[in-house]
């Protein structure tokens, strides 16, 4: 048994996963912590972290290493994904996380982001030949990774995340109609561009993963608190995406923070989360998707354990 610890600084939450991973690959969650740092804020217009952002994700990431220093863990992995990669910025970033929280820090490229979600989302799945795509919706791209059983075989990282959507488009309070009709738009256009045909049209089944999808099973099913058990596998239909948007893109961002089984921190960004799911389902021409509580964590933790 391999005791270890994943962060994952993403562009709109800094996340950690301490876990047991046994010889026979099994990940057993000993500790999850989530944090809504928006360290993308700005990325997009300025291409460069600001100082708020990462004083915000520093102070996350200080909490992070007390927990990892009490449960004596043997590796540590520290992933960091768009924001860091698209800001000037970035590997002065990467270097202070690694000097002053002692974490193996590393700027994941888009392909190497895939590759570790692909593995978290498929590891606990029974093999099958269904050719899967992998949704994984984060502030700042949506990676899509198709494959079976736990091989991938196409991956791509398109630049429409949750935070980079919602600062292009959205600028009222509640969004406007055409405000959202030019988000989705625009995630179509990002969607459809960056995904061959030949690599959509053999897709049957989808498996989506981070802070979207599992927010939306949250939403539909009131959980409160939030509960991995009945997230993970939870069936979501397209037109259920649809019914969620409708309802919360016709609130104010203060509305949206009292919704049950939404984060409060989510409710400036879920509406572009539920738009930009809704068009990658259509994008393969799926009515449902399967959510799934382990994506790049996990994928971490195997990684970190020798799988």
């Amino acid at each position: 048994m391999t005791r270890v610890a994943v962060i994952d600084i993403g562009t709109n939450s800094t996340r950690l996963l301490i876990a047991d991973v046994s010889p026979s690959d099994a990940v057993q969650a000993l500790l999850r912590r989530s944090t809504v740092t928006r360290l993308g804020d700005g990325v997009d217009a300025s291409c460069t972290l600001t100082p708020e952002a990462i004083s915000r994700t520093c102070t996350a990431l200080a909490e992070y290493r007390r927990l990892i220093d009490s449960y004596d863990c043997a590796a540590n992995l520290a992933v960091l994904t768009s924001a860091v990669r698209d800001a000037s910025n970035g590997p002065e970033f990467t270097e202070r996380v690694r000097r002053d929280f002692s974490l193996d820090a590393r700027t994941l490229s888009g392909d190497e982001e895939a590759q570790l979600t692909f593995l978290g989302a498929m590891h606990d799945r029974a093999s099958s030949s269904e050719p899967t795509v992998v949704i994984d919706i984060g502030g700042g791209s949506t990676e899509f990774i198709v494959g079976h059983d736990s091989t991938a075989t196409f991956h791509v990282s398109l630049p429409a995340g949750v935070v980079r959507m919602s600062e292009r488009h959205i600028h009222t309070d509640p969004p406007s109609s055409t405000e959202l009709q030019a988000l989705a738009h625009d995630a179509r256009a990002t969607f459809l561009a960056g995904l061959p045909s030949e690599e959509r049209a053999p897709v049957t089944r989808g498996i989506a993963v981070a802070g979207t999808a599992t927010s939306a099973a949250s939403i539909d099913q009131e959980l409160e608190p939030y509960d991995p058990s009945r997230v993970h596998g939870y069936p979501l239909l397209l037109a259920t995406i649809e019914l969620l948007l409708a309802r919360l893109a016709d609130m104010t961002e203060e509305e949206r923070r009292a919704v049950v089984g939404l984060h409060p921190d989510r409710a400036p960004t879920i509406v572009a989360g539920m738009i930009l799911l809704s068009e990658a389902l259509r994008a393969f021409e799926l009515d449902c998707v399967e959510v799934s509580d382990h994506d790049i964590l996990f994928g971490g933790a195997l990684r970190l354990a020798g799988v």
